[in-house]
């Protein structure tokens, strides 16, 4: 008889927790228990808002516990804590079967809820890598989103000097609470502290975390870098800029991929085979353990960023707290039956219900 287990779909524009048929073990993968994935709202609405025919497990980022290790996993302990990133192996399901290069270590220094966004982290430390800012130089988020958050305290905590930008108060607020000294409410603001911090000149890169069916945000952010400067998109924006405004200062307007350098490949990803760090220094698996190792140390704070845990079976409230409520929702996780927090975040969904 084939196990089964919960997991988070979405079908026709419509997302549940349902029951799907559990992974077996293989060689070279290891069979991990899910404790907490992360909701990555901005990835997961767009995929649920094109209306799948064809039901598909939703999420990339989550925690758990190895429970069994197949043939050249054995330096992977039993009941070691693990942090998983990528679909199709990390998702918001139940158990996991995550290939050698997207799984790493988790210290006891750093919960499971915090190891649980290493997904959106790893995301976050590529972002910031394809900017290629050097200590000491000016950074401009627009966006203040759990994306833009982490990005933001990556920055800081590399010595770039960081501006962010959200229309919504109560998230650059929570930034500047964790120690984001520039924040903006209205691009009146971001152009009078761009002035300040640049002496006039400029930041050197900005990076478009916000989305969007237009270019606009991508055009400010033209015209808040300088001269030869960079503009990253992450957000789900349309990038329709102008021609114009970035032939005038020579700027690079450039795109960010997930987690890094390995991701989409079958060859790393699938089968293990790792890139020499004397050719590519940063994959998405060492762009994993970084963001953790961030955590353990104390360089950036994730659980402020947490504002809800879900037990998985109420996974449909919330996403549908994130579209009605944004503003009042920045991070959430879903709890799954083997997480000590389980009962906790069933009772807490209880009450909010």
């Amino acid at each position: 008889m084939e196990l089964e287990m919960k997991a988070v779909i979405s079908h026709l524009g419509q997302i549940r927790m349902s029951e799907v048929p559990r992974p077996e073990l293989e060689d070279g993968f290891a069979l991990v228990q899910t404790e907490y994935s992360a909701i990555s709202p901005g990835t997961e609405v767009m995929m649920n808002g094109l209306y799948q025919a064809n039901p598909i497990v939703l999420g990339y980022s989550a925690a758990g516990i190895v429970r069994e290790v197949g043939k050249g996993m054995e330096h992977w302990r039993i009941g070691q804590r693990v942090a998983c990133y990528g679909a199709p192996y990390a998702k918001h399901a139940e158990w996991l079967l995550m290939p050698k290069r997207l799984l790493v270590p988790v210290p006891d220094s750093v919960s499971p809820e915090e190891a649980s966004t290493v997904g959106l982290g790893a995301i976050a430390v590529h972002a910031l890598r394809q900017t290629s800012l050097q200590f000491g130089e000016s950074l401009l988020l627009v966006g203040a989103g759990i994306l833009g958050q982490l990005i933001a305290q990556i920055a800081k905590a590399a010595g770039y000097r960081v501006l962010l930008y959200d229309k919504m108060t109560e998230r650059t607020a929570i930034a500047g609470e964790l120690g984001i000294r520039h924040v903006a409410y209205t691009q009146e603001e971001v152009e009078a502290q761009v002035a300040e911090m640049t002496a006039g000149a400029g930041v050197d890169a900005a990076i478009v975390c916000a989305g969007g069916k237009t270019g606009e945000l991508i055009d400010r952010a033209l015209e808040w870098v300088r001269d030869r400067g960079k503009v990253l998109i992450v957000g789900d924006i349309k990038p329709d800029f102008s021609r114009d405004l970035m032939f005038a200062k020579e700027a690079q307007v450039l795109i960010s991929r997930a987690g890094g350098p390995g991701r989409y490949d079958p060859v790393y990803e699938k089968d293990g085979i790792d890139y020499p760090a004397g050719y590519v220094r940063w994959t998405e698996g060492r762009n994993m353990a970084e963001y953790i190792r961030l955590i353990a140390e104390g360089d950036i704070s994730v659980k402020p960023l947490i504002g809800a845990v879900f037990p998985v079976d109420r996974c449909a409230d919330a996403y549908r707290r994130y579209e009605e409520s944004p503003n009042s929702l920045l991070g959430a996780l879903l709890a799954y039956p083997g997480a000590a927090g389980y009962k906790l975040a069933e009772s807490e969904a209880v009450r909010q219900g």
